[in-house]
């Protein structure tokens, strides 16, 4: 072969740039047609919903897995979530019941009123902690799966909610037979009773709120899971847990705040629901406030906890 021809030979084709056979649109295109999404984005809020509600299943088993493994390492399992409302109750009525006294103006069945707001309680007070620790105690499955982190929080009040079901109705039996003894008023079984599942399913929606609001805080500022068990004590004592607030808080101007305020309103829900309690009558305020306070603190909860999506597992 002369100079000539190995001259006019064809150069070999010198590949394409990168950038240029994966420009930003195929890339884009592809990821659509795959149903890619791009990591460390926080997504539209209705995709978001729509690939939540898609994963019902998977919140479902997860809270189902969560109640189960709550107590499986003790000799009494799962009777736990029955025993421990039942002791916590039992030491409030002996302390502030019968020693000291607490709310027997006012109040006719002192043991079913201190009973019934140490189950509620209990069960707002555990979904709290649950949504706090869903995302920091989850962080492995957080940062090597892809789903909508709103699934933690959720799961983790449904597993409180399973553990609830069976300790209503230990919280209704001693509600019921508290009223045969001679120092406390009657319980009656009415067609009033049938209004606990409403409430609790309004107490349920409210508490998946809070859940979403201190998952996003908790996530950002660990620190503030030492705060929240001094927070729930102060709010325990300032919801008529224990006491009627109508009747230690009622004189003051500013009673009606602490009176209306959510976990207290969902408190006389259940109360007036079940008890025979003059103080805590049928009241259709109540239940509109019932509702109007869960759903600002789902709706709010919600979309906080969502504008957080892109953070958790990053920080």
């Amino acid at each position: 072969m002369t100079v000539g021809e190995a001259g006019s030979a064809a150069a070999p084709e010198v590949p394409a740039p990168l950038e240029r056979v994966f420009d930003q649109a195929s890339v884009d295109r592809a990821a659509r047609e795959n149903g890619l999404d791009q990591v460390g984005v926080r997504p539209r809020l209705v995709p978001y919903l729509k690939d939540l509600w898609t994963r019902r299943a998977f919140i479902k088993v997860l809270a189902i897995s969560k109640a189960y493994a709550e107590n499986q390492n003790t000799y009494l399992g799962q009777l736990w979530a029955l025993f421990s409302p039942i002791l916590n109750a039992t030491v409030y009525v002996i302390i502030f019941g019968f020693i000291l006294k607490v709310g027997r103006e006012g109040i006719e069945n002192t043991i079913a009123f201190i009973v019934v707001g140490v189950f509620m309680f209990r069960f707002f007070e555990r979904s709290v902690m649950a949504g706090a620790h869903s995302v920091n105690k989850n962080m492995n499955l957080v940062r090597s799966v892809q789903f909508p982190r709103a699934v933690l929080p959720i799961a983790g009040v449904l597993a409180e909610l399973t553990v609830l079901g069976p300790a209503l109705v230990v919280m209704c039996v001693i509600s019921y037979f508290s009223g045969f003894l001679p120092i406390a008023g009657t319980v009656t079984i009415d067609a009033y009773w049938l209004l606990l599942f409403p409430a609790v399913g309004l107490m349920w929606i409210f508490s998946t709120g809070c859940a979403f609001l201190v998952a996003r805080w908790v996530a950002i500022t660990p620190d503030l899971d030492n705060l929240l068990p001094h927070i729930m004590r102060v709010l325990m004592y300032s919801s008529g847990v224990i006491f009627s607030i109508d009747r230690y808080l009622g004189q003051f101007s500013w009673g009606w705040i602490v009176e209306y305020q959510p976990v207290a309103v969902y408190l006389y829900l259940v109360r007036s629901a079940l008890l025979n309690e003059p103080a805590y009558p049928p009241d259709g305020t109540m239940w509109l406030l019932g509702v109007g306070w869960a759903a600002v603190f789902a709706l709010v909860g919600f979309v906080v906890f969502w504008r957080g999506e892109e953070r958790y597992g990053r920080d």
